[in-house]
């Protein structure tokens, strides 16, 4: 019996390994060696590149006997003709007295000739495989292929139009840099680094999309970064199998644990004092060429209420502001179903001079408490997302002149109450107020108006328990999602609804960087002022 047991385990065991390997071959691109000929190369590359009108093929002659064919293919749009003209085809054509020699050994050690003594770029590698060199010029950079030779050069010549470093719109802040990302990943690698002078800062890069081959990125401090953390965001990228990845809520909805569930595990940012912070902290972020956005995990829901201009100010007035940023999740997610429940099930709860000034603004009404609030409810989303699609100078006028006016024409034609109007504005201040929640705070709003309805502030409070419940079972990246108040870790409670003064905190969250038990602590430089007696 054992025996068989053993079998079957072995049988298993070799069906997944040959399972895993076949899946690897075929995700591998096939190898091609580089025609010697560039007679046979540049066929193969006008047969690639047919009808692309923007794949410019340059060949050059060197040698007063013509001893030294080159060819220089690149895509016209994507490199910089400044860094192509300066560091490869004036070396080569102009200041270049070695190919002007009628010694015929200078084929012979033309690869070491062009590297160490003629070509000036700054990047400047060896390829030998065709594949590569397809892949190399549709990035942006220039491929120079030697007749006689299976082997090309890689020259960075990189240089696209792109949008510069601005501020971001989605973070604004009081104090603080005013620096964002922009669509180009070298360039918010370039941030981070200048934000984090540390050789164990690391960049992974690996290309995603079968299709669009987009170059994503990696970025932890080893040392810090939780190991495991770091391991399963490479396993997770690596399993995703797409034809395009056009923006990084692409890679957040593959790599994210609870794809169902209306809270994102998957962190995403604009600024990158935010990312330096939090992978100071432990945590991993991961870079997507073609956004600004970058994604970080593990996430937890306390960071939810949390912007960076907290730790600029003051502790006292950050505290006071975190405060206010809960009482607003409160706000925007129950107002709406504690106004129902109180009219429809518990008006007795209503101090009388206040119930008899609704039950006022309430007469004429056709419709129930319920259908009203659920009725303005979607108009503000309308208005919301009109507001966000128009154009800018038009937007926020479409935004303001249209609720006040739906607003103040609802109440007279005896739509809405001037209560619900109230509280329709009050919920939707308080959602602007925490932006992060924008994609969960409607379906919970919703949630609760259907559970008030039902069962009044029992339904509210049903409901807020099921919610909790799943906000506890939620992991990011094996991290518990309610970190550190679910499971409670009093050391690192510094830092959640009250911020303590910087130099209280020397420890990093331990959820993070529960393995790494020389990186758990770290000791703040602490300046303490002594007053003289």
């Amino acid at each position: 019996m054992f025996h068989k047991l053993s079998k079957l385990v072995h049988y298993l065991k070799l069906k997944v390994i040959n399972d895993h390997e076949n899946n690897k071959m075929s995700t591998e691109k096939p190898t091609e060696n580089i025609p010697k000929s560039i007679k046979d190369v540049k066929e193969k590359l006008q047969a690639v590149f047919v009808n692309s009108s923007d794949f410019i093929i340059r060949e050059v002659t060197l040698g007063q006997i013509k001893q030294v064919k080159f060819l220089i293919a690149f895509i016209d749009g994507l490199i910089d003709h400044h860094l192509l003209n300066t560091d490869l085809l004036k070396p080569l054509m102009l200041e270049s007295p070695i190919f002007h020699s009628t010694n015929n050994s200078n084929k012979d050690n033309i690869l070491d000739l062009l590297k160490e003594n003629i070509l000036t770029s700054c990047e400047l590698e060896t390829v030998t495989d065709f594949q590569q060199t397809i892949d190399i010029i549709l990035s942006g950079d220039t491929v120079i292929y030697i007749d006689g030779k299976n082997t090309a050069f890689r020259a960075g010549t990189k240089g696209w139009e792109a949008r510069g470093v601005e501020e971001p719109d989605t973070e604004a802040v009081v104090r603080g840099p005013r620096e964002g990302f922009s669509e180009t990943l070298r360039t918010n690698t370039s941030l981070i680094r200048r934000k984090i002078k540390n050789p164990k800062l690391k960049f992974e890069s690996m290309t995603l999309g079968t299709q669009t081959n987009t170059d994503v990125c990696i970025c932890y401090l080893q040392g810090i970064a939780n190991e495991d953390i770091i391991e399963t965001v490479r396993r997770r990228l690596k399993k995703i199998k797409i034809d395009a990845i056009l923006e990084s809520g692409y890679i957040e909805q593959f790599i994210e644990d609870a794809p169902f569930s209306i809270f994102s595990t998957v962190g995403n940012t604009e600024k990158p004092d935010i990312v330096a912070a939090k992978l100071l902290e432990g945590r991993v972020a991961i870079l997507c060429d073609g956004t600004p956005f970058v994604l970080t995990v593990p996430k937890l829901f306390i960071e939810s209420i949390q912007i960076s201009e907290d730790y600029y100010s003051r502790p006292v007035f950050s505290s006071l502001v975190r405060l206010f940023r809960l009482l607003a999740l409160i706000i925007s997610t129950t107002l709406p179903a504690v106004y129902v429940a109180s009219i429809a099930f518990h008006a007795k709860s209503i101090p009388f001079k206040l119930l008899l000034t609704m039950s006022a603004s309430r007469e004429g009404i056709p419709f129930s408490p319920f259908s009203e609030a659920l009725m303005m409810g979607i108009v503000f989303e309308l208005l919301r997302e009109a507001g966000v699609r128009m154009p800018r100078p038009i937007g926020q006028a479409v935004s303001i002149v249209g609720a006040l006016v739906l607003g103040e024409a609802a109440v007279k034609a005896g739509i809405a109450s001037n209560v619900m109007v109230i509280i329709t504005s009050l919920t939707a201040i308080s959602s602007f107020i925490i932006p992060s929640l924008g994609d969960a705070m409607p379906i919970l709003r919703i949630a609760m108006l259907i559970a008030a309805n039902i069962l009044g502030y029992l339904g509210i409070l049903f409901l807020t328990m099921v919610l909790m419940i799943h906000l506890c079972s939620l992991r990011s990246f094996g991290v518990p999602f309610m970190a550190p108040l679910a499971p409670l870790n009093g050391v690192d409670l510094k830092d959640t609804f009250i911020r303590m003064p910087l130099w209280t905190l020397y420890t990093r969250p331990q959820a993070l960087v529960w393995n790494n038990a020389d990186t758990a602590k770290y000791r703040m430089e602490k300046t303490i002022i002594k007053k003289e007696d």
